[in-house]
C-alpha cells in the first residue's frame, strides 16, 4: 500500500453532495456517486437499492459513463444522503473499479479529512482479474 494523497477534487464531491441532496429520496436511493472522466466532464449516478442487492451508485455511474462515452475515469467519489457525506466504496466495488479502472483516485474521509488515493490503496494485495484472463487468439 502506497498511501499516498492526491489532491480532492471538491466540485466532484460537491455534485455528488447535490445529487444526493435532490435526487436521493425514499428507500431505493439512497446514494449518489460523481466520477471526473479524463476528459473533465463529471458523470453523476445514484444506486438503486434492491433487497436482491441492488447496485452502488460506483456501479451505475461505470454504467451511465459508458453510455455517455466517458470510458476513461479519473477520480470518484460517493455521497449519502440525509447529508451523510462522503462514504468510501463497498468491497464489491472496490474490486470493480480497481478491474476497470486501475489508476482511479477515490475520495474518502469525513467532511474535513477528504483525501483522493489510488484505488489500489483501498484494496491492496488485491486479486487483479485481467492478470487471470486468456489471451483472445
Amino acid at each position: 500500500m502506497t498511501t499516498q494523497t492526491h489532491p480532492v477534487d471538491h466540485e466532484l464531491v460537491q455534485a455528488a453532495a447535490h445529487v444526493a441532496r435532490t435526487r436521493c429520496r425514499g428507500d431505493n436511493h439512497t446514494m449518489a456517486a460523481a466520477a471526473r472522466a479524463r476528459d473533465g466532464r463529471i458523470v453523476t449516478a445514484v444506486n438503486a437499492y434492491h433487497f436482491t442487492g441492488g447496485p452502488c451508485a460506483e456501479l451505475v455511474l461505470i454504467g451511465a459513463a459508458a453510455a455517455q462515452g466517458a470510458c476513461e475515469l479519473d477520480t470518484i467519489v460517493a455521497v449519502g444522503d440525509r447529508g451523510r457525506g462522503v462514504v468510501p466504496p463497498c468491497g464489491r466495488c472496490r474490486q470493480v473499479l480497481l478491474d476497470y479502472f486501475p489508476t482511479l483516485k477515490v475520495i474518502v474521509g469525513g467532511h474535513e479529512h477528504l483525501r483522493a488515493v489510488p484505488i489500489s490503496d483501498l484494496l491492496p494485495e488485491s486479486y487483479v482479474w485481467a492478470d487471470h484472463q486468456l489471451d483472445a487468439e
